[in-house]
């Protein structure tokens, strides 16, 4: 399984992006997909989840209600809307795949890892 991030780079505080997450070897339809980020000097913090099959997904308290993360089926790939960006979101994101379908929020549970892009959010 491979996960191809991208979509990360510099914006101003309030601004918005949107990352994607382009997978290959596995059909994300029936797999749970998460979002985390690390900043310097922090640890992995766990962001966004959607699940496989019916869509359920799961936010970071520190990004409910500025981040929403979907899935595309057709395009094999899940997307994460960030909205209202504050320097404090600055970190690398990465996308990760479960085995298994349901959301999950602890990096523990994800097997599989994509390279991470890079968020700079300026004030």
């Amino acid at each position: 399984v491979q996960l191809q991030a991208s979509g990360g780079g510099l914006v101003q505080a309030g601004g918005s992006l949107r990352l994607s997450c382009a997978a290959s070897g596995r059909t994300l339809s029936t797999t749970g997909m998460g979002w985390f980020r690390q900043a310097p000097g922090n640890e992995r913090e766990f962001v966004a989840a959607i699940s496989g099959g019916p869509i359920f997904e799961i936010y970071g308290d520190s990004v409910k209600g500025r981040f929403t993360m979907s899935r595309d089926n057709a395009k094999n790939t899940v997307y994460l809307q960030m909205n209202s960006l504050k320097p404090e979101d600055t970190a690398v994101y990465y996308c990760a795949a479960r085995k298994g379908y349901s959301a999950r929020s602890a990096a523990s549970e994800y097997d599989y890892w994509g390279q991470g892009t890079l968020v700079t959010v300026s004030s």
